[in-house]
């Protein structure tokens, strides 16, 4: 299960592909919602009846599977709809890769087209999870703080939680290259760009309850950004909602150099146990605030800055209807509600006693 999230080398692009449905797993394209020229593949592998949604996503230099045309059923067919994303500007979809920027959107778009085209196969549309590892261990993390009432539950295996920190541990460059193109500069130049896309800087948003697990040895993504997201959660008094494995002596040059059979199969039923024991769709508090990394999506309100580089924070009331934005320097923002307003505005500046 967990091979698919270490970190190869990329496969070339590749023609577009016709889409294609089978009985077991269906190869599709979808719009982009904030990019409508694009077109962004997924493999959908249906389940035997109803299940909730499994998105899975891939690493920092892949792409989801080759698609297939499944003629028998694929392991644990019963348990869920597994959605595999393919994000923007890699082998099977259209678009620029821009690390954490607009490519999550492509997630929360995939997941919108899943539920209107597969809505039989879904046992509870609001039920969905999340699964990543390495680079899509990091679109993880970021997720939950862009999307905090999307999951139900998530996992995230040895994941990047801060691009500034991974950006400077980079010891052969094999990751800088393309965060100097994917994010527009290197984190001394502009660091709050890097913030907008790290999970670590959008903890405070953490709603859904999250296993995270990484080796101790781990060379390419160091297991100090494991534990440094959960030192970061207990701050803000989130401990609760994450359960964290360290495996010891586990990790190199990858991600599992070293594990172990009892090892593997522990941390891949302690992530289905995290599924198993969250079948509750999570809400957001009645009012509270939360961090906004370029945008922000909850199911009562949506909010997008003038820019995905750019950080904001939004403090709420649902009862009373407000919102009231601060940021560094005064971003223009849109904000849209349930029930179908939409308000312009600019962030007030914070200042340093704030």
């Amino acid at each position: 299960m967990l091979d698919m999230y270490e970190d190869h080398i990329r496969r070339k692009k590749t023609a577009s592909l016709s889409e294609f449905t089978t009985e077991y797993q269906d190869f599709r394209y979808h719009a982009s919602s904030v990019t409508p020229d694009i077109k962004l593949a997924i493999n959908v592998i249906k389940p035997l009846g109803p299940a909730p949604m499994l998105v899975k996503l891939h690493g920092w230099h892949m792409s989801m599977p080759e698609p297939q045309k499944r003629v028998t059923p694929a392991d644990n067919m019963d348990h869920y709809l597994v959605v595999q994303v393919d994000m923007r500007g890699r082998a099977f979809s259209e678009g620029e890769a821009d690390c954490n920027g607009y490519e999550l959107m492509d997630i929360y778009d995939a997941i919108q087209f899943v539920r209107k085209e597969y809505a039989h196969y879904l046992s509870d549309p609001e039920l969905i999870y999340l699964e990543g590892g390495s680079g899509g261990g990091g679109n993880v993390l970021a997720m939950l703080g862009k999307f905090p009432d999307t999951f139900a539950a998530a996992s995230s295996f040895y994941p990047m939680s801060d691009y500034a920190k991974w950006y400077v541990q980079d010891e052969v460059g094999e990751f800088r290259d393309e965060m100097d193109v994917w994010i527009g500069c290197p984190p001394e130049v502009d660091s709050e760009r890097y913030e907008a896309r790290s999970g670590i800087h959008l903890v405070n948003n953490l709603h859904t309850p999250l296993y995270l697990a990484h080796g101790d040895g781990d060379i390419r993504v160091p297991v100090d950004h494991a534990r440094a997201y959960v030192r970061q959660a207990q701050a803000y008094g989130k401990s609760q909602l994450i359960q964290y494995e360290e495996l010891p002596g586990v990790g190199g040059r990858g991600h599992q150099d070293g594990i172990t059979a009892e090892q593997l199969a522990g941390i891949q039923e302690a992530s289905d146990a995290n599924r198993r024991n969250h079948a509750v769709p999570v809400t957001i508090p009645q009012q509270g605030t939360l961090q906004i990394g370029g945008y922000l999506y909850t199911k009562p309100f949506q909010i997008v800055l003038d820019s995905m580089d750019h950080v904001a924070q939004v403090e709420y009331s649902l009862p009373n209807n407000t919102y009231q934005l601060r940021a560094r320097n005064p971003y223009p923002y849109t904000l849209s509600t349930f029930d179908g307003r939409v308000i312009t505005g600019i962030c007030s500046v914070i200042t340093n006693s704030q």
